[in-house]
């Protein structure tokens, strides 16, 4: 036999042989990964059900749950869920209950320790017998269902796939049963990624040990554009009760960060003196002498550090948000009002929310539900979506909920008022798989958690350091205020919403709605509209003279600064059947009104507005026009920066990418066009422009981002070519001022994109710089070997749209042009025609990788396109293509 030969039989046997090795481990994938895919046809026993319950999915495997009791409605839906979604379930309640490392290892201690300072299970804990005594049955029946589902599925590898990859690491790893403290606790993720402005409170007390002056400073957070962004609610919608109740007492109502002339540059400590940078008497600092100092940055640091370890479980960002728009009959072409909502979340998958129906089959006092929308996995009923009656949607308001204090501590006291007093203190012991248990000690003052504890990177920095002109016996301790730590009846709320029949109940419902504060928008069949704002909103005065509540840190030894109460709910902002008839809430201010005070950090109302013209645009809005709308692509920010970029002289290498931008339309589609080639150079553009302008300046791990928030900064800018943000401190000895930043910002760019896109600019496409990637929370990530990715993680997609854009697939500039917000899913509900109502998800219904609906709506999804809602049970039944049978079941134990 010739080597040749010899040498193709030795390939040909090694590749044979290879094949085989593959196709074992193919099927031994398979075979682990359908163990766990739920059963949806025939009958299964479910113990604890009182009769009967019929679960009938559509071809994407959305369940409708019919039952005779709300008891057994509950189960049921606690028992579908976890077919479907356990993995994600039993990983957020880990992640909740500061307990994550005893799934993942070692690679969760960091967040444990932050959750479990924090202390959100235990917050639940205390909030559990505080609700109502349905609410409670409610829980305790979803727990039920669940714990029926780990029962009879037995070992983890049957309930889910990736507890056989993490087997692997993690041995012996055992289910716990449900608890209804588990589905609470997750409320408290949901409101810490919604929370508020803990972010920009961070970053401007970072500033303010920097050389940056207020002024300076109060740049980077300009004033809401009222005259151009209208506010959800105009005067003549709402006005306040006049009471003044919730403004703060040191407020200009502008937005100012202080820098005016009402600005003293000092604060005064409880004994009435008078005090400089970093404790020194002083009269010329701008700064409290606590706010700027080095102990201060040094505590400021550790509780960035700690904070960041948070996973997303929502997500975080500019753009974290939602659309929610309502129009009324008079605006409707169908006669009765169309609803709209698409949250902006975290992408991932699986994708956040769950579809379902929850149909009682006797409507009545004993068994009053009736809906059909967006739930959480692990949370019993229906979040965001519609009943026989109403809809609503939700949109996340934003109210300033979080402040920091910096602390004096001395050992285990913290001083208050002249005196020290005790520290309140626990031991927190934290189980690692695979590793040592790891304890912690968690210390609080009156304001809450000390989050300086958690991560002490700084340990040592700026100790003995002076206060207020005394030797100050260590570094300063910031501690957390937070009204998510505090126990609350949200659970309450979501439930009587899902059962009101009126405005009237659903704002009745919105009055225990404490966290995390949403922004409701209402419509119902008998043709009005409605909007309210809930949520514990703090009433406190302001750390610095001239500026808003809580826009700094405040001095946690001074009990002037603590929280005094909460705004009333008669006092936030409500309307009911408004003269425009249509209410737009996209995150933007709520009212031009400072009374009752809520944030002067809202998004600056590009997303908003746009919405809004379109409306206008539009005598008689179809349900079509509304899911038009959702994916609208314009940034209508470009037309204000194009007219700045297109009169400058570049070189005729940049010059050929410049003339994109003559004749954009300013939409930001996916594919090759013209549009979408100016949309990639004008982002490009943008992101260089930031990086220019202010990442010079700005803490490395503070770099601008882009969206709306920035936009509104460069908008006001761009009339200042001189403005000190212009110049590089990058460039000693040059300064640069407006036009020299954009015309290097357009020639970086150019060469940017010749990298990545080729030479020829009307080649390049939006969509092949802004992809998405979904990814598994756990084993999706970078950790993870690329063999095991694959498995879970899905895409990528080209996308449309960005930033502080009604389609926003946002992105940030200092990372990449990668998505890291989208609309998590997208509804529009006909209040004329329940059936006509249409609905999209983010994924798919299932949890489990390679089930048909792991990711089977994603597509739809990603180039706007929705599928029909049924909701009447004929309808239901007409869409259906398994039907699965629960019955009652004994106990086996």
């Amino acid at each position: 036999m010739s080597r040749a030969k010899l040498a193709r039989r030795i390939i040909v046997s090694v590749v044979a042989a290879l094949l085989v090795v593959i196709l074992v481990g193919v099927v031994v994938v398979v075979g682990l990964v359908r163990h766990s895919f739920p059963q949806t046809t025939g009958t299964i026993s479910v113990p604890g059900l009182g009769s009967r319950v019929s679960v009938l999915r559509d071809e994407h495997g959305v369940p409708q749950i019919y039952a005779d009791s709300s008891a057994d409605l509950f189960e049921a839906q606690g028992y579908v869920t976890a077919q479907d979604r356990f993995f994600e379930m039993d990983l957020r309640r880990h992640i909740t209950a500061g307990r994550l490392s005893e799934l993942v290892g070692s690679a969760g201690l960091d967040t444990d320790k932050v959750i479990r300072t924090m202390g959100w299970r235990r917050v639940a804990e205390q909030e559990l017998p505080t609700l109502a005594p349905s609410t409670r049955q409610y829980l305790q029946a979803y727990a039920d269902g669940v714990n029926a589902y780990i029962n009879q599925m037995g070992s983890p590898s049957q309930m889910g796939f990736e507890y056989s990859v993490l087997s692997q690491k993690v041995d012996n790893y055992h289910v716990e049963p449900w608890t209804p403290v588990d589905s609470l606790a997750w409320l408290k993720a949901m409101a810490w990624d919604l929370r508020g402005n803990y972010d920009d409170e961070l970053t401007r007390a970072r500033l303010a040990g920097t050389p940056m002056s207020l002024a300076h400073i109060a740049e980077l957070y300009p004033d809401y554009p009222f005259g151009s962004h209208k506010p959800i609610l105009s005067s003549q919608d709402w006005s306040p009760s006049g009471s003044g109740s919730g403004s703060g007492t040191d407020t200009t109502g502008s937005g100012s960060t202080g820098s005016g002339s009402d600005t003293t540059g000092t604060t005064s400590s409880a004994d009435g003196s008078s005090t400089g940078s970093d404790g020194a008497s002083s009269s010329a600092s701008p700064y409290p002498a606590y706010l700027g100092g080095k102990t201060a940055q040094a505590a400021y640091a550790q509780v960035t550090a700690a904070l960041d370890a948070v996973p997303t479980t929502l997500g975080r960002g500019d753009g974290i948000g939602s659309n929610s728009w309502v129009v009324g009959s008079s605006r409707s072409s169908t006669g009765k009002p169309l609803l709209a909502n698409d949250p902006h979340l975290a992408p991932g998958v699986p994708g956040i929310w769950y579809q379902t129906g929850l149909h009682c089959r006797s409507v009545g006092k004993d068994c009053p539900f009736d809906v059909a929308g967006y739930s959480f996995s692990g949370l019993p009923g229906v979040v965001i979506g519609h009943n026989q009656t109403i809809s609503w949607g939700f949109t996340n308001l934003g109210p300033d909920v979080s402040d920091f204090y910096l602390e004096q501590v001395n050992g285990d006291q913290v001083l208050r008022d002249g005196s020290y007093v005790p520290l309140t203190t626990r031991r927190e012991t934290i189980k690692v798989a695979g590793g040592n248990d790891v304890s912690i000690t968690v210390r609080s003052t009156h304001h809450g958690p000390l989050m300086s504890d958690v991560l002490p990177s700084v340990a040592d920095a700026g100790q003995g350091a002076p206060v207020e002109g005394k030797k100050n016996p260590g570094s300063y301790d910031v501690s957390l205020a937070w009204t998510g730590l505090q126990p609350g009846h949200t659970a309450d709320a979501l439930f009587a919403i899902d059962k009101a029949q009126s405005f009237e109940q659903f704002r009745g419902a919105a009055k225990n709605f404490d966290v995390p504060a949403q922004n409701l928008v209402y419509a119902d069949v008998h043709g009005h509209i409605g909007y309210q704002a809930p949520g514990r909103i703090p009433v406190r005065r302001s750390a610095i003279t001239g500026s808003p509540p809580g826009f700094w840190p405040a001095p946690g030894w001074d009990s002037r600064y603590d929280w005094t109460g909460y705004v009333p709910f008669t006092d936030m902002p409500t309307s009911y059947d408004p003269p425009e008839d249509y209410i737009v809430a996209a995150n933007q201010a709520v009212t031009a009104s400072d009374s009752p005070f809520l944030t002067t950090e809202w998004d600056y109302g590009f997303r908003s507005q746009r919405i809004r013209d379109l409306l206008a645009a539009t005598p008689k809005v179809t349900p079509a026009r509304m899911s038009q709308i959702q994916g609208d692509t314009r940034n209508t920010f470009a037309p204000d920066l194009v007219k700045y970029l297109l009169p400058l002289k570049v070189d005729p290498f940049t010059a050929d990418a410049q003339r994109l931008l003559k004749g954009w339309n300013y939409t930001t589609p996916t594919g090759q066009s013209r549009n979408g080639a100016a949309a990639a150079y004008y982002n490009a553009v943008w992101s260089n422009i930031l990086e220019l302008t202010f990442d010079d300046e700005l803490p490395k791990d503070v770099k601008a981002d882009g969206g709306g928030h920035w936009m509104q900064v460069v908008k006001v800018m761009l009339e200042k070519p001189r403005d000190s943000w212009w110049d590089n401190k990058g460039t000693a000895g040059v300064l640069e001022g407006r036009d020299e930043i954009l015309r290097q910002a357009m020639v970086q760019a150019r060469l940017e994109l010749t990298k990545q896109l080729g030479k020829d600019p009307v080649t390049w496409q939006w969509g092949r710089l802004h992809r998405l990637d979904l990814k598994h929370p756990v084993l999706g990530t970078d950790a993870v070997p690329g063999y095991v990715r694959v498995l879970f993680n899905r895409g990528p997609w080209d996308m449309p749209g960005g930033s502080s854009i009604v389609d926003a697939n946002g992105w940030d500039a200092g990372k990449g042009y990668q998505v890291d917000w989208a609309p998590s899913m997208r509804m529009v509900v006909d209040l004329g025609h329940l059936d006509a109502s249409h609905w999209v998800n983010q994924t798919g219904a299932s949890g489990h990788p390679f089930n048909d609906h792991y990711d089977d709506q994603t597509d739809a999804w990603a180039t706007n396109q929705t599928f029909p809602w049924p909701f009447t049970e004929s309808a239901v039944r007409k869409a259906t293509k398994d039907e699965l049978t629960l019955v009652p079941g004994a106990d086996k134990g």
